[in-house]
């Protein structure tokens, strides 16, 4: 049996959290992005919304449990892992730089800022000065948990992509980046 075009054990799981996730505006907007017409599944517009505000919902949590599981061992949280991740990828970024790679406000990251210094994963190129706009560098410690994390992030990646051939991941980000632009106008509206 099927809701919204899920298995109705799935639906049973995430109708509340789909509930939360949306009220009458979110609703609307939303709906602006899914296609008016009927899809080749035959889902009419509500049901495709419920649809991918669910699964979208779903992967969120999932994405978030799993960096917690997986981080657990190192003692880290999502927001210290984003930092080190764009640190490995490109040492030397201030504060205010991964703000804006991780997507996080300036209050979030200098709390992991200072988590990480204290643990010893990072160092701050000097003391004087602003620190939110002093260059940071990962330390050994920094470096091989980097390479720790990387392995997991490689293993969870190819996990959740497997049955994808290289053309539907590619469609699937496609999809997924214009959607994201279209939620950011709208907001930005």
């Amino acid at each position: 049996m099927f809701f919204y075009g899920l298995p109705f054990e799935i639906w049973q799981d995430c109708k509340f959290e789909m509930y939360m996730l949306t009220n009458q505006q979110d609703y609307g907007i939303l709906r602006m992005l899914v296609d008016l017409s009927t899809s080749e599944g035959g889902q009419n517009v509500e049901e495709r919304f419920e649809t991918f505000t669910v699964l979208i919902g779903r992967i969120s949590r999932s994405i978030r449990r799993i960096k917690a599981e997986e981080m657990a061992e190192f003692r880290l949280k999502g927001p210290h892992v984003s930092c080190l991740y764009y640190l490995s990828l490109a040492d030397g970024l201030t504060a205010s730089a991964l703000c804006e790679r991780c997507d996080e406000d300036k209050a979030a990251i200098s709390r992991s800022l200072d988590y990480l210094e204290k643990s010893g994963y990072i160092a701050c190129e000097s003391n004087a000065g602003r620190r939110y706009r002093m260059p940071l560098h990962l330390t050994e410690r920094g470096w091989d948990v980097c390479r720790a994390i990387n392995e997991k992030i490689e293993r969870v990646v190819e996990a959740a992509s497997r049955g994808l051939d290289e053309a539907e991941r590619q469609n699937m980000y496609r999809a997924l980046t214009r959607i994201c632009g279209n939620l950011e106008q709208i907001c930005g509206e």
